[in-house]
């Protein structure tokens, strides 16, 4: 390969696809100030009355869901025992407190035997009690959170490990952003802030997030009753009345209170619950029926699915229990949501709840394996999405089941989780479809995360057409689904249905252009994308996608102007900066093209057109084994990326190493047959090599792909005048003659003249 060709880059395009926070402490503070225009206060509010459910509560996992760490609240060893390597993704991670501040710093070990690719950020949040476990949240400068790659569990006295679904090659690192739906049972509701935007992929939370769920959350808006209390003339009815009291509800209202956040059937994508497209997040009102915010979905049944155990299955589980289905009971009957038992209370507490139904049981004396029922008949069992804890399995059965459940289990791949091909079937609330919309949520379900496409593309077209809903997001949904299948025109069409509803929305607009870039319409990817961009609530994919499009029109200031910007809005982007590099190579700054690209692979070491890209630079500068060394990445990264297996066989060549570079360049023709160019060096390879007759074949496809590729004709020419079929020789030198390239014009025209002669 002539030192030009390793400009062939890789733009890898996506197709779209802290301070400042208050302290329960300052929640509670003296002055009690209402929440505008949302019918919530400050629940400090709540402490005047019922003070001693307020302390209490505090102490709960719900109070402690989610805060600020300090040196005094965090038990995790920051300071010896602080290290993890994690050898699946091949990064080393350690947990600094500096200044009284706690950070995760990742690094891995470069090409020269020094740590690259070194991350830190700063831990802004806990989430989660700790009881079980405790993972840690950051604060971007844009104002979004990101979730940190390792976590601290409880099991064994504490320890680091991996946070749940980042035991794996291509995991997230400190990309995985947090969405509404995470944040909603974890804190209280978001106080209205200038500037918050909690209805996107990437949503911005504002200056004000309260810490852990608050009393509302279950008793709902608490102003009407506060100001109720407080007016002195109200009686006593009246400030009931303007609460809502849990213990008043129905039995299936009350449970909601509950399973707003406790009920998930599955957190593996299927996808397990859909938001409806009339509700924002955070808007589920306690008493409302639950199905009003969200309806729920399941595996169906006999797939495989149906003991599966997970971190927030305890509402599932439960509800597939004789005990419940054949009693009143709710999740109150055994749990007093305003306390924490203490160990040598919870045993008692609960055998006497089972015995208000069961008194004739062991009467006389527990088993003596257990202590109380919940030891033989809700026995503790590792979740299969958090593999380091131990839970209670809420499911009540008759016998202890005869597996180990605390057996040590491989924390589940997500990504064949996602490939679960089967119907999605709704679950609750039991009996849909009840209207039109339903059946066409239940379509939705089928095609969200790809579980059942063929199917449910097919109803979900049939669904739309017939039944016409105004939402968007039904049109965007299929849209999707056909981009699934590479159904690209399909996909712009719906996604103009969508847009013929709701021009301006965004998440349409988004999808569009990502669908115009993959059918390689890029002057109507640039028109929508730009309108895209205009508006506030636009995702940093959309500028990404943008620049990448500019890049590939040749639009360099443009592509400049936006990388630099959603660059500027997070730098964090590793799709960005490499798009970037790009732009500066074009500029011929292989210096800073360089530095972007590392840039990209420091952000996310596994972006395999980053690798690719400074593979190509650094052989361009003769920097021969380092660049061999980041094609391996990419290849380890991807490996059917066939331009990479090509390009590093080529450099194996030039170094020396035949045998390895035809391990590399076979490998590229068979994940790209189409590739006349691996197909030639391929060929070039086998007859340095002293395989002639191989390389005769190689040139002769190469040809075949591309009868103008004149270094292929003219090395097959000299094959066959070594073999003496000089007349077949004669012809290609002939076509190689016509080449523009002066050397290859010179070669042919000298074989020409030999072969005459013959």
């Amino acid at each position: 390969m002539s030192r030009n060709k390793w400009v062939q880059l890789a733009a890898g395009v996506t197709i779209a696809a802290g301070a400042g926070f208050l302290t329960w402490r300052e929640w509670t503070g003296t002055r009690v100030s209402k929440l505008p225009e949302s019918g919530y206060v400050n629940p400090a509010a709540c402490a005047g009355c019922h003070s001693e459910v307020f302390k209490s509560y505090r102490l709960t996992g719900m109070g402690q869901s989610l805060y600020r760490p300090t040196p005094e609240n965090m038990v995790e060893d920051f300071k010896i025992h602080n290290t993890l390597y994690n050898r699946t993704s091949d990064r080393y991670y350690t947990m600094i407190e500096r200044d009284g501040r706690f950070y995760e710093r990742r690094h891995q070990i470069g090409y020269d035997g020094n740590k690259v690719n070194v991350i830190e950020k700063r831990i802004d949040y806990v989430m989660g009690s700790g009881n079980h476990v405790r993972s840690y949240l950051s604060r971007t400068a844009q104002g979004t959170l990101v979730e940190l790659p390792v976590s601290w569990y409880a099991e064994n006295g504490g320890y680091w490990a991996m946070s749940p679904g980042y035991d794996r090659a291509d995991q997230d690192d400190f990309r995985r952003t947090i969405v509404s739906e995470c944040m909603f049972c974890h804190t209280a509701y978001p106080v209205p802030d200038q500037g918050a935007n909690l209805t996107t992929d990437e949503p911005l939370f504002g200056d004000h997030i309260p810490e852990g769920i608050d009393c509302q959350r279950c008793h709902g808006p608490g102003r009407a009753h506060v100001e109720a209390a407080s007016s002195g003339h109200a009686t006593i009815e009246s400030i009931r009345a303007a609460i809502v009291n849990p213990a008043r509800l129905s039995r299936d209202r009350q449970l909601e209170v509950c399973m707003q956040c406790h009920l998930e059937t599955t957190h593996f994508p299927l996808p397990g619950q859909l938001l409806r497209y009339s509700r924002q997040p955070f808007s589920y009102r306690p008493g409302e029926p639950l199905e009003d915010y969200e309806l729920f979905f399941d595996h169906a049944s006999g797939t495989g699915h149906d003991d599966k155990f997970e971190i927030v299955s305890a509402a599932y589980r439960l509800r597939r229990s004789a005990c419940f289905q054949s009693s009143q009971m709710t999740c109150t009957t055994c749990h007093n949501p305003h306390s924490v038992l203490r160990p040598e209370q919870a045993a008692a507490h609960y055998s006497a709840v089972c015995r208000n139904c069961h008194p004739s049981v062991h009467q006389s004396t527990m088993p003596e394996s257990a202590s109380s029922c919940v030891d033989c008949h809700m026995a503790k069992r590792r979740p299969e999405d958090v593999v380091h804890t131990v839970i209670t399995d809420h499911y009540i059965q008759r016998h202890k089941p005869a597996r180990d459940p605390l057996k040590p289990i491989q924390e589940a791949d997500f990504a064949s989780a996602a490939n679960y091909q089967g119907e999605v079937v709704p679950y609750y609330p039991p009996g849909l479809p009840r209207t039109h919309e339903d059946e066409l949520y239940i379509d939705v379900a089928q095609v969200y995360y790809g579980s059942n496409l063929k199917f449910g593309i097919l109803r979900l077209k049939q669904d739309l057409i017939k039944y016409k809903p105004d939402h968007p997001e039904f049109y965007v949904a299929l849209g999707d689904a056909e981009l699934k299948v590479k159904n690209y025109g399909d996909a712009i069409d719906w996604f103009d249905e969508a847009l013929r509803r709701r021009p301006d929305f965004v998440p349409a607009l988004e999808e569009l252009g990502g669908a115009f870039i993959a059918a390689g319409k890029r002057d109507e990817a640039i028109e929508v994308l730009e309108k895209a961009a205009l508006s506030p609530s636009a995702r940093t994919a959309v500028f990404t996608n943008l620049g990448g499009v500019y890049l590939a029109t040749g639009n360099l200031e443009k592509a400049t102007q936006v990388l630099r910007k959603v660059l500027h809005m997070n730098p964090d982007l590793p799709e960005a900066h490499n798009f970037l590099g790009l732009v500066m190579l074009e500029q011929h700054d292989l210096s800073a093209a360089e530095k972007e690209f590392r840039e990209a692979i420091s952000i996310q070491p596994d972006l395999a057109e980053a690798q690719y890209n400074l593979g190509n630079v650094l052989a361009a500068a003769s920097d021969s084994s380092e660049a061999a060394y980041h094609f391996e990445k990419a290849i380890a990264a991807r490996a059917d990326y066939a331009v990479a297996h090509h390009h590093l066989g080529v450099l194996l060549a030039q170094m020396g190493s035949n045998r390895k570079a035809l391990t590399e360049l076979e490998d590229a023709v068979r994940l790209d047959p189409n590739s006349a160019e691996a197909y030639s060096d391929l060929a070039s390879v086998l007859v340095a090599d002293g395989r002639p007759q191989g390389a005769a074949d190689a040139y002769r496809k190469a040809i075949g792909l591309n009868d103008q590729f004149y270094e292929a004709h003219l090395g097959l020419a000299q094959i066959l005048a070594q073999q003496g079929s000089f007349s077949e020789a004669r012809t290609q030198f002939e076509e190689a003659s016509q080449s523009p390239d002066p050397l290859i014009r010179s070669a042919a025209q000298k074989g020409l003249m030999l072969t005459r002669a013959r």
